[in-house]
């Protein structure tokens, strides 16, 4: 049997944060970064979805590809609401000019890595900006390879009052779920903003907010202002083998 091709997941290691609850930042990733390490399957690539950076530095983001970076695989990222594009995209070689969005497909051999930028500069909330779900819908249209869709902010909805206020709104998560519907090759909608692992769907797709890298939020469902701790961090991996897609999540509770 083949074997898969496997997509690492890391989300929100916020480097240049301050430590809280006894951890920090730049240790987390590094112990993410490790434990990918000690995979015994080969890492097709790594996938960074959003809050690479606390403030947006060249120094964070060139520490970001310091770490990632001895994995020895590509890094792909995209924008979180504490990152800066035109930083990012100057830090990692992004196609395009300065601040505007930041949207791209890659081929990762049999799998289709598609980007669609959803932050919106100044706010915590995710949306999209005029015309880009139109060429998001042409960048699905132009390959029927099977594609994992990502973003930093996962499309679902959590019943946790403080994080609802913050992800994407209704009327953008119905027009995204609309041109998902038209593309029948994507498998996954991955994202993270989140702080914890959530699972929802959307179009009929499954929606995965991946572990973060740096302070974990606790499942409260009743408080208006989630609470983090220094609980462990975690990635996902995304296994494609054929036209099936598997997700595990893995949590370092040795971090």
């Amino acid at each position: 049997m083949a074997a898969p091709f496997l997509l690492a997941q890391i989300s929100d290691p916020h480097l240049g944060e301050k430590a809280k609850h006894g951890v920090k930042s730049k240790a987390c990733l590094r112990a993410v970064v490790a434990a990918l390490g000690r995979v015994p399957d080969p890492i097709g690539a790594v996938l960074v979805t959003g809050d690479v950076s606390e403030h947006g530095s060249k120094k964070e983001y060139a520490l970001a590809r310091e770490l990632i970076g001895e994995l020895g695989v590509p890094i792909y990222v995209l924008p979180g609401n504490h990152d800066d594009r035109a930083t990012m995209r100057a830090s990692f070689g992004i196609p395009g000019e300065g601040d505007a969005v930041i949207d791209y497909a890659v081929d990762l051999g049999p799998l289709r890595l598609v980007v669609i930028d959803s932050m919106i500069p100044g706010e915590d909330r995710g949306g999209f900006d005029q015309g880009q779900l139109e060429r998001f819908d042409g960048e699905l249209a132009a390959s029927p390879k099977p594609a994992i869709v990502a973003m930093h902010h996962p499309p679902l909805v959590t019943t946790m009052p403080d994080w609802d206020n913050v992800i994407m709104p209704p009327a953008e998560r119905e027009v995204l779920a609309a041109v998902i519907a038209r593309h029948p090759q994507v498998k996954a909608i991955v994202g993270g903003h989140l702080h914890r692992v959530t699972v929802s769907t959307l179009a009929g797709r499954p929606v995965l907010a991946a572990p973060c890298t740096y302070l974990p939020v606790r499942p409260d469902f009743g408080a208006e202002t989630v609470t983090s701790y220094g609980g462990p961090p975690g990635f996902a991996i995304h296994a494609l083998r054929g036209e099936e897609l598997a997700t595990q999540v893995e949590i370092l509770t040795d971090a």
